[in-house]
């Protein structure tokens, strides 16, 4: 099986509500049976700091691209970006 990148936006109160809803979301549309290629092979998240004067969603995929370690394993976590006060981009890879 290979692996694709991903990201999704998704709004809640909190990351953790915002993820389980993207998560959700990406099962009812794509389905349970995995090797989605979407954020619903993912079964956490870990937060990342975007440094000040940058684009989120450009450095996402500058982190992507580096490999970085955080982000860089479809079995592992996906990356989460607060975008706005309730507001959050998910992204990583994805078992497909």
């Amino acid at each position: 099986m290979g692996a694709t990148t991903f990201f999704t936006e998704a709004r809640g109160e909190t990351a953790e509500k915002a993820f389980n809803a993207a998560v959700q979301d990406a099962c009812f549309e794509h389905g349970n049976g995995g090797y989605t290629g979407t954020i619903a092979e993912k079964s956490e998240f870990v937060l990342i700091e975007v440094p000040e004067g940058t684009d989120p969603h450009s450095f996402a995929h500058e982190l992507i691209d580096a490999s970085d370690e955080r982000v860089d394993s479809k079995w592992g976590p996906a990356g989460c970006i607060q975008l706005d006060v309730h507001e959050f981009l998910f992204f990583g890879w994805a078992s497909e």
